[in-house]
């Protein structure tokens, strides 16, 4: 039987460092410890919530009152399939030294999303994505357990659903199935995605001399580029506590981006979405909405470096986000009429609002 532990604080698994605690914390190192949590939760009627690396992630200040099982299913295999190397990681893995290890080896395919915090299996849920590249574009297969009758399942690429931001296991299968491994198609040697406009700055010299740059110089420019959005883990860093980006870029209509560029002095940077839409830019619409970089508002505040991030200043709650996740988002409706949607998972909040 998988061992349990009682009233388990929450808020060291988180990167945020915020929340209540668990009633139960249990932590699963294989798919059958997975399925050993699950049959228990089913037999003492409590619901279970299924923590990965905590990187995008707020627990309410009343914590949880069911099952925390924290997955940490661990190792990486690797083989060869026709040009492509196939990259089996445990759900548990933590993200960046997949993505490390695969680039260190020569293979394209992650380089763009260096310095993601959290672990593997939370990748395809939200279909993560940095820098002009996302997991969906190299995932081949995803593992899990379904939850309500503790069956092994498969998905294939195609199976999975993902959008923007989205999968199946976060919108039409949300709270179905429990992650244990992925398997990423990865291209040895290949040229590495240059799409976002800081990458393609760093490295003009370099791509007009006919020398593109390699893996392990792209993952290291995104490193640089996020630690001075303050979007590393760094202890020493107080803007790192943080969950990562906290607001989704809005998607919106061709005709609302002519609204808002209409009222707008600046020009309204945006991306082609896909279905006559644009992906507006989150940090743009939050600074031109008047909130600024180091705001604080008591212990939580905007980061110093990146307005995306919202931050334990020291000694913040749940509740002291929510408001200032409240604020930023009011100011941005005021003067945009653009309603922006938090990127974390919110734990516990049903009990609270």
């Amino acid at each position: 039987m998988i061992a349990l532990r009682e009233n388990v604080c929450l808020a060291p698994y988180t990167t945020l460092r915020v929340g209540g605690a668990a009633r139960y914390f249990a932590e699963a190192n294989s798919e059958e410890d997975v399925q050993h949590a699950l049959a228990w939760a089913r037999q003492h009627s409590l619901p279970l919530f299924v923590l990965g690396g905590g990187s995008n992630l707020l627990v309410s200040d009343r914590g949880f009152a069911g099952l925390v099982l924290r997955i940490a299913i661990g190792g990486i295999a690797i083989h060869e399939c026709n040009d492509e190397r196939i990259y089996t990681a445990g759900a548990g893995v933590e993200w960046d030294k997949l993505v490390e290890q695969s680039v260190g080896e020569g293979c394209a395919g992650l380089e763009c999303l260096s310095g993601i915090p959290g672990s593997v299996g939370g990748t395809p849920v939200q279909n993560v994505g940095a820098y002009g590249q996302e997991v969906a574009e190299c995932i081949l297969r995803v593992r899990a357990v379904e939850i309500a009758t503790g069956r092994l399942m498969t998905f294939e690429r195609a199976e999975c659903g993902f959008r923007y931001r989205q999968s199946r296991f976060n919108t039409s299968d949300a709270g179905r199935y429990i992650l244990t491994g992925v398997d990423f198609a990865l291209r040895p040697g290949a040229v590495p995605k240059i799409a976002y406009a800081d990458l393609k700055r760093h490295f003009r010299d370099q791509i007009e001399a006919g020398a593109p740059p390699t893996p392990a110089e792209v993952r290291e420019a995104v490193l640089t580029i996020r630690r001075s959005k303050g979007m590393v883990l760094d202890e020493t860093d107080p803007d790192s506590r943080s969950a990562g980006s906290f607001f989704k870029n809005p998607v919106v209509s061709r005709s609302e981006l002519e609204r808002i560029s209409a009222g707008s002095s600046d020009a309204v940077p945006h991306f082609e979405a896909g279905d006559g839409n644009v992906k507006l830019a989150a940090a743009w619409l939050i600074e031109h909405a008047g909130i600024a970089r180091g705001l604080a508002l008591g212990p939580a505040g905007i980061s110093s470096k990146h307005t995306l991030a919202l931050v334990n200043l020291g000694g913040a709650k749940a509740a002291d986000i929510l408001r200032l996740k409240d604020l930023v988002q009011l100011k941005v409706f005021e003067r945009f009429g653009v309603e922006l949607h938090p990127e974390p998972v919110m734990l516990g909040f049903e009990q609270e609002r």
